[in-house]
């Protein structure tokens, strides 16, 4: 998914040091995804609070919206890089075209994973079928060793596995017996964790990852080992867990709930996230920006670094305008 902020802020991300034992409960942004009519998500990741958990960068929660109200979504082609998509939905169905020549239908318990590398180009649009759509679009940032690897798309079907009273079904990585075969370039998890009302899970997770977990329905009480009590996370929310937990419990209230559990080993690079491109400086963010304005946008050269998406009707989106000032390293 793109991100269609009008005025998207530079933000400069420098290696964070995790808080300690307290769990850190990151409230929701509202994001309107193009004009009046348009599709809104709630946007956890990133924010002046934490900016990375492990190398999951952004985080954007959404629905369940009425599609014939909001209109669905409709994303015109639009550039990345530096990072991999992953698309991850509860309902509805999402049909994907890239530059790569991929074209996919994503649907729920099924993973779209896209890596763009050096750089693609992307399309993202409900489909006809789809009354309700309700689910969570995330990114993770390459490492600068794998930052400038050609582009390519992976599609993976997942399996539930029970684990006390929780229904899991692992979407990157692994964890308690499951797990799906994508391509991750750090040690990543991603899983969907669905729980009764008054359920309770006790997952046993990598002690090197620090943890998230996004609240989609429902209430859930996070409890981790190092942890001084429990944590209520409300709907939307995204709870934060250093590393060093050996154990994390997940626990529903009174009506059944479901969230999103993100890890990953804490991200030790200095990156630069501006619209849908990650780099490592200004200029390196301000060339990508005027290769695709030229290139695609200007049709100076539509086979250059971000290709062109086959088969979309309609025209590509451009990038906003740069800020004003350079942005300067601040530690």
């Amino acid at each position: 998914m793109s991100n269609l902020e009008r005025d998207p802020v530079e933000l400069l991300c420098p290696p964070e040091r995790p808080p300690g034992p307290v769990v850190q409960v990151l409230a929701p942004r509202e994001v309107p995804l193009g004009g009046p009519r348009a599709m809104h998500v709630r946007r956890t990741l990133p924010q002046r609070g934490r900016t990375t958990i492990g190398a999951w960068c952004f985080v954007d929660h959404y629905g369940p919206d009425d599609v014939a109200a909001s209109g669905g979504m409709v994303v015109p082609p639009h550039p990345h890089t530096g990072l991999q998509t992953v698309s991850w939905l509860f309902e509805g169905e999402i049909e994907h075209r890239d530059s790569a020549g991929s074209h996919e239908l994503v649907r729920p318990g099924a993973v779209n994973l896209m890596t763009a590398g050096r750089g693609i180009s992307h399309s993202e649009v409900s489909t006809p079928a789809t009354t309700r759509l309700h689910g969570v679009q995330l990114w993770t940032v390459l490492p600068d060793a794998s930052r400038g690897i050609g582009p390519f798309f992976e599609h993976a079907e997942t399996t539930p596995v029970a684990v006390g009273d929780a229904t899991l079904r692992v979407f990157v990585g692994s964890l308690a017996g499951g797990e799906v075969d994508v391509t991750v370039f750090s040690p990543l998890l991603g899983a969907q964790v669905d729980l009764p009302a008054r359920g309770l899970v006790e997952l046993e997770v990598d002690p090197a990852f620090e943890h998230g977990v996004l609240v989609d329905s429902g209430t859930i009480t996070v409890e981790a080992d190092g942890a001084d009590a429990a944590t209520d996370v409300a709907w939307s929310e995204l709870a934060y867990l250093g590393p060093g937990r050996r154990r994390v419990a997940l626990r529903a209230g009174d009506e059944p709930a479901r969230a999103i559990l993100l890890g990953g080993v804490p991200f030790g690079e200095e990156i630069v996230m501006w619209w849908n491109f990650i780099g490592r400086t200004h200029d390196e963010i301000a060339d990508f920006r005027r290769q695709w304005q030229a290139d695609v946008i200007g049709h100076d050269n539509p086979d250059g670094r971000f290709g062109t998406v086959a088969g979309y009707d309609g025209s590509a989106l451009p990038a906003p305008e740069l800020p004003t000032v350079r942005l300067k390293p601040r530690r």
